[in-house]
Formats: C-alpha cells, structure tokens, sequence
C-alpha cells in the first residue's frame, strides 16, 4: 500500500475515532447543570465556565463564528455590528439557544427591553435552565418596578445556580422591599 493511502487511512481513522472520544470526554450542558445545583458543590465557578462553554458550542461551525464576532463586537461597543451578527445567528441557527442570548444581552444594553424580554423567552423555550437568561430577566422586571415576577425569575434563577452570590442578594434585597410594602 502507497504510503500515501496509508497516511489517508490513519488520518480517516483518527478522524473517525477522535472526534466520538473527544465528544465523549466533554460533559453536556445536562450533567454540568445537575452538577452545578448541587448545594456542597466548591468549585462552582469552574463548573459554571464549562456551562457557558458548553452553551457556547452550537455544533455549526458558522453559527459558532457568528456568535464569537457579534461578542466581539459587544464588547467593542460597536452595537449595529453585534445587531448584524447576532441577528444573522437567531436567522442561521433559530434553534441555537446561546444566541438567543447574546443578543437579548446586546439589547438589554441598548435598553430595548421589550426585544430583550423576547429573546429571553425564545432562550428558556430552547433551554430552560438558563440561569443567566433568568438573571437577566431579573435584572430588567426589577428596574421595571415588576417586584414579583423580577423575584421569581431570581427564584428560578437560584434554584438552578445555588452559589451566586449576586441572585441570593437580589432575592434578598427584593424580599425585603416587598415585606416593607405590606407593612
């Protein structure tokens, strides 16, 4: 055999066998969320970074690229170029939760929270323990003056994602806020 074919045959064979391995060797957004509500779980923060990047693999690599350039484009500050990214993502990969979610985000800081609120709901339809969709979430319904559904949302959120100390200070100052209306 040409070493040549060979080399092809064990670049195919790699191929073949790496790619199922490796896919094997990643937890799903499934385990690390059971993982991450565990109450006694320390390395929270770890768990919670193999989240997002598991949120963050769509499978597609177009999708994948669309959702690095409109992040990049956030983080720039250049909105009209993350509009265009983000928007080509929700258009190319409708069933891609993660952008969903990066362009509720962009809009949550353009202040458009109506598109935001939208985008959060296709988010939760396609993945339902999206803490931070749920934060998020939170963090508008409580500027909105919307205490109990912003304390519910915070509620789900918390349920999810037991060690944020940034949803239990929400849940607590928002608590508190209502009990000082019924007095």
């Amino acid at each position: 055999m040409p070493i040549r074919t060979r080399l092809l045959n064990l670049v195919v064979a790699a191929v073949l066998c790496g790619i199922p391995a490796i896919a094997a060797a990643q937890p799903s957004s499934d385990e690390l969320l059971d993982r991450l509500s565990q109450p006694d779980l320390r390395n929270w923060d770890v768990v919670e970074q193999q989240v997002y990047q598991a949120w963050s693999r769509s499978g597609s690599p177009s999708a994948d690229y669309l959702l690095r350039r409109g992040r990049d484009a956030l983080e720039d500050e250049d909105l009209d170029a993350a509009y265009d990214h983000l928007t080509a993502l929700t258009d190319h990969a409708p069933d891609f939760a993660e952008g969903w979610n990066a362009r509720a985000t962009l809009f949550f800081q353009m202040g458009a929270y109506g598109p935001s609120m939208a985008d959060i709901q296709r988010v939760l339809a396609l993945e339902p323990r999206h803490f931070a969709a749920l934060t998020g979430l939170g963090i508008m319904l409580e500027e909105m003056g919307e205490l109990e559904r912003a304390l519910a949302a915070y509620r789900a959120a918390h349920a999810i994602h037991p060690h944020r100390p940034d949803i239990e200070e929400a849940i607590g100052r928002i608590e508190q806020e209502l009990e000082g209306r019924t007095l």
